[in-house]
């Protein structure tokens, strides 16, 4: 008898879609696509080992996310990446981050943002190495997903959740050229941001809360956009400029 095919259930083929979203957006941020360079559903498609649907399904969230093009007759279009695209993002990012903070400060549960700051000093006291960045992206984690599932705003968190990946792969990538830098001071300072936002959670201080998420966004914008410089930079920008 045949062997019967396991059924795709809906979670697992958003899991797919997201893998490849976050596929392309890492090659995107690491240089390896460039600006106008076309993206060929059948080469994606050998690449991640699906069939065309998902990959049509994660080329249009692409779009809907900035970074690529849909195009007549071209198909799918690596858009140019600049730091004011970075800067943009960004700012979007404050607003949803600081209006989800406003929201959850007076319904979070604190004994798990007690548990979550225990394990940021923890990390704030660890040696600093590729494993303790791992460790602060997880915690970078939870705590957005904490917020972000508790603001009380279920278009607010719907968009947040949107935007996520293209968030973390951001992210992502500037650690990775942070780690081969051997450069941790970022986990430092960030261990310190997010220690300031749960400790304004836990007092139910509003004020405080938003005003330290600021203080956490301005950072990442600072930091990101220093960063990527050169990951953002087309070939031939640098003769350009002389």
């Amino acid at each position: 008898m045949p062997k019967c095919m396991p059924v795709e259930t809906p979670f697992d083929h958003g899991l797919r879609r997201q893998s490849i979203v976050r596929g392309v957006l890492t090659d995107i941020f690491q240089g390896n696509l460039r600006a106008g360079q076309r993206l060929v559903t059948e080469s994606l498609a050998t690449r991640f080992g699906v069939s065309h649907t998902p990959i049509r399904e994660a080329l249009i969230e692409l779009q809907g996310l900035g970074v690529v093009d849909l195009l007549p007759n071209r198909g799918a279009v690596v858009r140019k990446i600049t730091p004011q695209n970075v800067r943009e993002v960004c700012q979007v990012r404050k607003v949803l981050e600081c209006e989800a903070i406003r929201g959850a400060v007076r319904v979070v549960d604190r004994k798990d943002v007690a548990t979550l700051a225990a394990e940021i000093r923890q990390l704030a006291a660890a040696p600093a190495d590729p494993k303790a960045v791992a460790r602060a992206q997880a915690l970078d984690n939870q705590l957005h997903d904490l917020i972000r599932e508790g603001c009380g705003n279920s278009f607010l968190a719907a968009e947040l959740e949107r935007m996520r990946t293209l968030f973390r792969t951001f992210r992502d990538v500037t650690w990775e050229l942070e780690v081969a830098r051997q450069d941790y001071h970022r986990i430092a300072v960030e261990a310190a941001e997010h220690l300031a936002i749960t400790d304004a959670l836990l007092t139910g201080d509003v004020r405080a809360a938003v005003t330290a998420m600021t203080v956490h966004m301005r950072s990442g914008l600072t930091y990101w956009v220093q960063v990527t410089a050169n990951l953002t930079r087309l070939p031939g920008d640098d003769a350009n400029r002389l």
